[in-house]
């Protein structure tokens, strides 16, 4: 899936910016409405709301330590930039942002946003991160709490590690590379999601989900991949996976074999081996389904 995403760029950045170096900032609305600012190794404390409606902002080596620090804001770069816990709900309707090289303990970050890069950025309280955005680029992102990236729109991600559950859920068309994924209910309500040379473990995979295709994946899951219209699995192993498939429309090519198989809807099964198959012709039409074992 070919995306084109803005990453945080924009002509307006190559104007002469006024440099504020090692300020120790305190009050609401610090820097309410700045723009043009090149903000180097500064501290903004107590207050809220410090870059509300900034624009045209880039900002290295500093610290937020205090609610809600970019809200409303335009073409914003940060490097080497940490959040602290209380800088919760950090960025939210924001449009045009990179975040390079940053450590973010604060949760509810980054909501209702446009055009998001995000390289080698660690969320030590993921929770309620990343919600309802559009066109978002992540790269080395570790990330730990639960509903990740939900609702999002148009992602790219390469390098992503996750320990929460219920990620993604709503997201479309979303392109995942080289992730490991500890995550119960993920891609629930998904649509259009493509994930490559991935590991996922977690119950209840991919439920409610439409258009998901997995290749070069390891999985482990109890009850995983069901109720799915249109699974795609290339090059797959499924690990102590049970009750897979129950109510999808599937085209699956399994490289290992499968614990058992439930009620799948229709398509193609391939398999090393199933050790149990369950077809309840109550429930569906077994003559819908292929299934081929190679051994």
């Amino acid at each position: 899936m070919e995306m084109l995403v803005h990453c945080g760029k924009d002509d307006t950045l190559s104007k002469e910016k006024k440099i504020i170096n090692q300020e120790f900032l305190t009050g609401e609305r610090a820097l309410f409405q700045a723009h043009d600012l090149q903000i180097n190794d500064t501290i903004f404390a107590d207050g809220e709301s410090p870059l509300k409606e900034s624009r045209d902002i880039e900002i290295n080596g500093s610290m937020f330590k205090w609610k809600y620090p970019l809200w409303y804001s335009k073409n914003i770069q940060t490097k080497d930039t940490t959040w602290f816990d209380m800088a919760r709900a950090g960025v939210w309707y924001t449009d045009h942002i990179s975040v390079e090289n940053a450590l973010i303990q604060a949760p509810k970050n980054f909501r209702r946003c446009n055009d998001v890069t995000l390289k080698n950025v660690t969320f030590t309280d993921a929770a309620e991160t990343l919600w309802n955005c559009n066109q978002v680029r992540m790269e080395n992102v570790t990330a730990k709490g639960d509903y990740f990236a939900m609702n999002n729109r148009n992602v790219y991600i390469d390098g992503f590690e996750l320990d929460g559950n219920y990620s993604f859920d709503g997201a479309e068309n979303v392109e995942i590379h080289h992730a490991k994924m500890l995550s119960k209910d993920s891609f629930w309500n998904s649509e259009n999601m493509t994930v490559y040379d991935s590991f996922i473990s977690g119950e209840y995979l991919g439920w409610n989900a439409r258009n998901l295709t997995l290749i070069g994946c390891t999985i482990e899951s109890l009850q995983g991949m069901c109720y799915i219209d249109n699974l795609v699995m290339r090059d797959c192993k499924l690990i102590n996976t049970t009750l897979a498939f129950e109510y999808s429309t599937v085209d699956a090519e399994i490289t290992s074999k499968i614990d058992s198989v439930m009620n799948p809807t229709s398509g193609i099964i391939r398999a090393e081996h199933i050790d149990e198959l369950i077809l309840e012709k109550d429930k569906v039409d077994p003559s819908r389904t292929k299934i081929i074992c190679r051994n």
